[in-house]
């Protein structure tokens, strides 16, 4: 109690007068905003959180044995080894005929490249110890990141799945210079693939056989340096063979001697420039939603991941605008270009919902305040909780998080808290312009000792939930990633 009667200020108080008269406050309050409108910007935006699980396929390939056979001698060996590791979670193992395959997979949270790095290092040191006949390990890294966030699907009445693939792989060489794309996909097509098909008769009739025709085209289709020539300091390379590109030079292709005379691949077989037999075909058809069903036509699907961290939305877009450059130059215009998946568009979608419904509870609130308190203190509201809303999407991106429904749901959840802080604060303010003490002193003093009285018991009301939420921080396993931002916003 000062001398006057009026309770200590307290910490809150103390705190309210040194930001009440401080010219820095404006600009504290401007810079919180700014900097969270910029974190706004830069957050990636994604549907869900994302969680680092490192996931790594073990391939042994064995061939000429059963499958219990690869068990015993390769898979069992393989995951003791494997679960001397630190850090291994669980490991999956599967053994068929002629070959093993095993998925390690490490602690939520674990780094991928170390966790990568230990494994290949555990492999590594006892490659002594391979069975005879079996391969060496083929280690391939997973992570979330490898599901696409885009589906190009190439499909047209006019070309058949060859053609289509032929177009969609000249693409794929195009996106995959695309900044931030990690990898790309083909689905569906023909692979390009030129087939001889040798006529017995010819063959016998010019005392050839197939063992002979296989070495002769294995040499013909080869290209190798063959040194250099150095004049007036220009090194000029000198390269030997070619690879076979078409029909011609595989009809060229010399299969033998015979009767003085050399033998072309073309006297002795029919040769095709066609696709290989697909092993999975995609077609493209409009259905209901589109306008009811109508012809299939083949297609080729052409699928982007991006890299770890990148925002789904600005890889998709850059993406899409270099498929549209192509447009009559690579990609015919009697060849449709439809998107079967855009991830970056309902992530953004989802993300803009959540901010939008965020941005209705804040006016929300501002108008109850403005009906019951009035427009002044409804003003004070409406700037304190944007701004403190800014600084937690600084922290979010200071922490590495992502835009998403999770860190979206802890800002939403934020707004409680403050509200009720604010509206405590705010009110007792209020009501201590209006007592008949308060007439003649300062409005600055009275705001100091409004808050100096209901500043602490509310500081400890917000603790005591920071308190209840701060364990969802410690929660491991998947849950983890999904939980840590809760804490951290509120």
């Amino acid at each position: 109690m000062n001398e006057k009667g009026h309770p200590g200020p307290g910490i809150a108080g103390r705190v309210a007068a040194a930001f009440i008269d401080s010219k820095l406050t404006p600009l504290v309050v401007v810079a919180s905003i700014l900097l969270g409108v910029a974190a706004v910007f830069l957050l990636p935006r994604e549907e869900e959180p994302q969680i680092k699980v490192p996931m790594i396929d073990v391939m042994v390939a064995m061939p000429g044995s059963n499958a219990k056979e690869v068990e015993e001698r390769v898979t069992r060996p393989m995951e003791r080894l494997i679960w001397e590791i630190p850090g291994v979670e669980y490991v999956y193992s599967t053994s068929r005929d002629s070959e093993s395959l095993v998925i390690v997979r490490f602690k939520v949270g674990e780094d991928p490249d170390v966790s990568l790095g230990k494994l290949t290092e555990k492999l590594r040191s006892y490659f002594d110890r391979i069975p005879m006949g079996a391969s060496m390990p083929l280690v391939k890294p997973r992570s979330i990141d490898d599901v696409p966030i885009l589906a190009l699907t190439f499909h047209s009445d006019r070309y058949d799945h060859l053609t289509l693939r032929r177009v969609a792989a000249q693409v794929e060489e195009e996106v995959k210079a695309v900044n931030l794309v990690a990898g790309t996909q083909l689905i569906g097509g023909s692979h390009r693939q030129i087939r001889v098909l040798v006529d017995p008769v010819k063959l016998a009739a010019r005392r050839l056989t197939l063992a002979d025709l296989a070495p002769m085209l294995q040499q013909s289709n080869r290209q190798f340096r063959a040194g250099g020539l150095t004049t007036d300091g220009t090194e000029v390379l000198i390269e030997t063979g070619a690879f076979l590109t078409n029909i011609e030079d595989v009809g060229n292709v010399v299969a033998g001697v015979f009767d003085g005379r050399p033998v072309y691949l073309r006297e002795i077989a029919e040769i095709r420039d066609d696709g290989e037999e697909p092993s999975q075909y995609v077609m493209h058809g409009a259905g209901p939603a589109g306008g009811g069903a109508g012809p299939m036509e083949p297609a080729v699907t052409l699928t982007v991941a991006k890299r770890p961290g990148a925002n789904a939305i600005s890889v998709a877009t850059e993406v899409l605008e270099k498929v549209d450059s192509l447009k009559g130059r690579i990609i015919p215009r009697d060849i449709d270009v439809s998107i079967t998946r855009h991830y970056g568009e309902t992530a953004a979608e989802k993300s803009n919902e959540l901010l939008l419904h965020m941005g209705i509870a804040v006016v929300s609130v501002a108008i109850l305040i403005w009906l019951s308190l009035g427009w002044r203190e409804s003003g004070i509201v409406g700037i304190a909780i944007p701004a403190t809303l800014a600084l937690t999407l600084l922290v979010f991106y200071l922490h590495g998080f992502t835009l998403n429904r999770i860190t979206l749901f802890a800002l939403i959840f934020s707004i409680g808290i403050l509200v009720d802080d604010a509206i405590v604060v705010v009110e007792n303010i209020v009501r201590h312009f209006h007592l008949p003490e308060s007439k003649g002193r300062p409005w600055s003093k009275i705001a100091v000792e409004a808050v100096g009285e209901v500043g602490n018991p509310t500081i400890l009301a917000t603790f005591a939930v920071i308190a209840a939420v701060l364990p969802m921080a410690f929660v491991g396993g998947l849950m983890g990633p999904y939980m840590r931002p809760i804490p951290i916003g509120a």
